[in-house]
């Protein structure tokens, strides 16, 4: 697989990552089973992606002992990416950026991973009672201990961007940047990126850019929708979000459908064993070389295949075809 160098730190990675999240936590819950995961993060490394992307509120905290299982066997071949700043409680999420707590938190990440140094550090949330500085300041210290190689920060998502009516969906993210790489360098931002949420391209993906700072692509394949097998109107679990997710009603849906037709037709030009996901990662690929797409996927067969998609090369008639699709439409349009 083509290796990717990224932020000022010069992480070096697979092209395509692993998102760990759904293997138990959100997504399907009467689909996750333990041994499965593991088999799917091991055929995942096989096929040469490295980094492994968790959170230590994954779970919680059982997201991280799974990764840390795989790692107790292979930590030489991955590159692990973890995040804290976020508490689960029975009924909501809170954010705690307290320098105390950063510190704690990496400590119990270590153990959970099993590992003696975390790859990449990033924070999920800033807390709006906490200055960043301090939260960043702290995670830096982690740093010059050696627990941590570099720091990364997680965007607020596009959504929430479109709910507080920001003219711009990532302005927040990029003051939010600005500030902290005053403290010590950011080497890689994590947001949303894929054909249905292209957002990032307008102002945050060339800010990552022109500063050398890495992008690790979330949520590439649209939840699930741009890899095709979804069903408009056939439902979710109750525990599964995109039960509750406005673009994953059955009218959105099938008013989406022509995305998913128009990444058909550009995987049939490129062979049989092609798949629109794979087309859709190749998309997300093709948006810099400081890209790295992190699909989640909870089977062996489809990290397996995304892992493919570094080798997928699109022409510039694919992506003149891929971009003149329909926008994609949510509650929110």
């Amino acid at each position: 697989m083509e290796r990717r160098t990224i932020g000022a730190a010069a992480l070096d990675v697979g092209a395509v990552g692993l998102g760990c999240m759904p293997m138990n936590w959100a997504y399907s819950g009467s689909q996750q089973r333990g041994d499965r995961s593991l088999r799917t993060v091991h055929a995942a490394l096989d096929a040469g992606v490295s980094l492994l992307d968790t959170a230590d509120m994954y779970g919680p905290f059982t997201n991280e002992l799974l990764v840390g299982r795989v790692l107790k066997e292979r930590r030489s071949e991955a590159f692990v990416s973890t995040k804290c700043g976020l508490l689960v409680g029975d009924q909501h999420v809170v954010a705690n950026g307290r320098p105390g707590y950063v510190r704690r938190a990496c400590d119990a990440s270590l153990r959970r991973l099993q590992t003696d140094v975390i790859d990449l550090y990033q924070l999920h949330r800033a807390d709006p009672e906490v200055p960043v500085e301090e939260t960043w300041g702290a995670m830096a210290e982690l740093v010059s201990a050696g627990k941590v190689r570099a720091l990364g920060l997680c965007a607020v998502g596009a959504r929430a961007a479109r709910r507080s009516g920001a003219p711009h969906v990532y302005d927040g993210t990029i003051r939010q940047l600005e500030r902290v790489q005053q403290v010590f360098p950011v080497s890689a931002v994590e947001a949303e990126l894929s054909v249905w949420s292209p957002e990032a391209l307008e102002r945050l993906l060339p800010w990552c850019e022109a500063r050398g700072v890495g992008f690790l692509a979330a949520m590439p394949l649209g939840n699930g929708f741009l890899t095709g097998t979804l069903t408009p109107g056939g439902g979710f679990e109750p525990d599964d979000p995109r039960a509750r997710h406005p673009r994953f009603t059955a009218e959105m849906m099938a008013a989406n459908q022509p995305l998913v037709a128009g990444l058909r037709r550009v995987a049939a030009r490129h062979g049989e064993e092609v798949t629109p996901a794979q087309v859709a990662l190749a998309w997300a690929l093709g948006q810099g070389r400081h890209v790295v797409p992190i699909p989640g996927t909870k089977r062996e067969c489809w990290a397996v295949e995304n892992a493919r998609a570094a080798d997928l090369v699109l022409t510039a008639a694919d992506l003149a075809e891929i971009a003149a699709l329909p926008p994609p439409r949510g509650s929110w349009d």
